[in-house]
């Protein structure tokens, strides 16, 4: 597979209708929130968890579309698993370490060698890097391709809500209730929110990593349908509304990325009405300048 030679940046709008796109752990699960400015807030970390989990479903779980990053994984044991078929001994490497951390070369030269067969199996490594030192080394990647936390446009409202459930957990829990099972809890969501995140990929990290044309194409694939095999009640509807990419000439860029970013303007029609669906704005893009095209490879 042949590495990227141009840079890419882009624009990923998705919008939730009454559901929680990312909870807040430190706030009770609560939408995530900028508490100055009451912008609804999805971490970068979430948007990747999503495309992680479409690659697995659509590749199998196979090299070179493993994914490393994956729900109760022990990442020591895949990054030993690596040398294991590089025929390494960890072991017997662990007894002279000392020695060896003295010579030095033998030593880099196997962990570059574990660092290019985590990235020639993992899609996640080579696409947006992995710290590999945490056992047996396979040392660090920085992925060629990076995300923002994706921002709402308008301010959002969290709402809380009560639920009832008809049953109870165990035999105590129903003695106290005195026979009528009913419990109680609490249901928080976003009546509708807008979110905007950027988004860059870089050809000089990609050669370092193998990140290829394929590899793109997957991107771009899985950024439309991530949200497609990531329903939960909880999460309410959410879908991407439209992916913007704008693809420059020079591996080193024809143009600032936020001069890009400016030319993709998202307002509402009506000043001062609460936004319930996406026809409720408007997304205007102007014209790149000389030497960036630009793309729209997956848009709703």
């Amino acid at each position: 597979m042949t590495a990227i030679q141009k840079r890419y940046d882009f624009v990923l709008l998705f919008d939730v209708q009454d559901g929680n796109p990312n909870g807040d752990p430190d706030a009770g699960n609560a939408p995530r929130i900028d508490p100055e400015t009451g912008d609804g807030l999805v971490t970068d970390v979430c948007l990747k968890r999503k495309l992680r989990n479409y690659v697995l479903a659509a590749k199998g779980g196979k090299a070179p579309f493993d994914i490393f990053v994956k729900e109760k994984a022990v990442l020591n044991l895949l990054i030993e698993g690596a040398y294991k078929d590089l025929g390494v001994d960890l072991e017997k490497e662990a007894k002279g370490g000392k020695k060896r951390r003295e010579k030095g070369t033998a030593q880099d030269a196997e962990v570059e060698s574990g660092r290019k067969k985590m990235c020639d199996t993992y899609f996640d490594v080579r696409t947006f890097g992995a710290v590999m030192s945490t056992g047996a080394n396979a040392g660090q990647v920085r992925g060629p391709v990076q995300l923002t936390f994706a921002r709402s446009v308008a301010p959002i409202v969290a709402l809380e809500h009560s639920i009832t459930r008809m049953a109870v957990t165990t035999e105590e829990d129903a003695e106290k209730q005195g026979g009528d099972n009913r419990t109680m809890g609490r249901k928080m969501t976003v009546p509708y929110g807008l979110y905007v995140a950027h988004g860059f990929v870089s050809p000089q990290l990609a050669s370092q990593t193998g990140f290829s044309q394929e590899d793109l194409a997957l991107l771009w694939e899985a950024f439309s349908r991530m949200f497609e095999l990531d329903r939960s009640a909880a999460r309410g509807l959410m879908s991407l509304r439209r992916l913007i990419v704008f693809e420059h000439e020079s591996p080193l860029g024809s143009a600032p990325a936020h001069k890009l970013f400016d030319l993709v303007k998202v307002e509402a029609k009506e000043r001062g009405r609460p936004a319930r669906q996406f026809t409720d704005f408007t997304v205007t893009v102007g014209s790149p300048p000389k030497g960036v095209t630009m793309l729209e490879p997956a848009s709703a």
